[in-house]
């Protein structure tokens, strides 16, 4: 299977990946981290592709749509996180690469997720075959086809990579016309994910920054103006 103009498109989101081993110390654990799992050659991938055919299973009938309103909160908290480290960049603070490429390439982002919300209608999605049963139950099977290359290859498809994966799945189970056609929207979101995933912890590395910052700030101007005072700033501090 070929899928003709995608990787031009979403070159300079793939990226984005390589910013991840450059995460801050600061960042607290949640619950969702980036897809990243043990990386896979060719071979591993085409098994991995089997291993997956053999365990999804189908649900009857149709339901909601989950893909448009994750993408609603993808955007949401990528807006967020923009706007905190815009912030920052204008009070001339520090800026982390991850942060900077943000910054640098937030346009390419709402364009990609413009382009998503025109080419994939509510009624498109849920015609789409969903899970029944694993991490991505509810959503369609091809979107999760998607977040386990891109978690497999660290964000980095290529066409070979792309045809192996979907060849070997469906050597175990066939996927229908309208998901090969749905697949490079599919690859779009699920990179609109990761960068979501990506950029909470730039926000939580940022905010642990700032607050490092404002701290900094309120004690060298205590110890200028009255040092005495610098004890009680920092029981505040300890309080906080």
């Amino acid at each position: 299977m070929h899928v003709p103009g995608i990787w031009q498109k979403l070159y300079r989101l793939i990226s984005f990946q390589q910013f991840r081993h450059q995460e801050p110390s600061l960042i607290r654990p949640i619950d969702e981290a980036p897809l990243r799992a043990e990386l896979f050659s060719i071979d591993q991938l085409e098994r991995h592709a089997k291993i997956i055919a053999a365990s999804h299973k189908l649900a009857s009938g149709q339901a909601r749509d989950e893909l448009l309103p994750r993408l609603d909160e993808n955007q949401r908290i990528l807006n967020e996180t923009y706007d905190l480290v815009a912030a920052a960049e204008d009070l001339n603070r520090r800026i982390e690469p991850a942060a900077e490429w943000l910054l640098d390439n937030f346009y390419l982002v709402e364009e990609q997720i413009r382009a998503i919300r025109r080419l994939l209608p509510p009624s498109y999605s849920r015609e789409l075959p969903r899970l029944a049963n694993g991490p991505a139950v509810s959503y369609p099977r091809v979107y999760d086809i998607a977040l386990e290359l891109i978690a497999h290859v660290d964000g980095r498809i290529d066409a070979h990579s792309l045809d192996s994966f979907i060849a070997s799945y469906e050597s175990v189970q066939t996927l229908k016309l309208g998901e090969l056609w749905a697949l490079p929207l599919m690859l779009r979101l699920a990179l609109i994910e990761n960068l979501r995933r990506v950029a909470v912890r730039i926000a939580a590395a940022r905010r642990d920054r700032d607050l490092a910052n404002d701290w900094a700030d309120r004690m060298v101007k205590v110890v200028e103006q009255k040092p005495t005072d610098l004890i009680l700033v920092l029981a505040d501090m300890a309080r906080t």
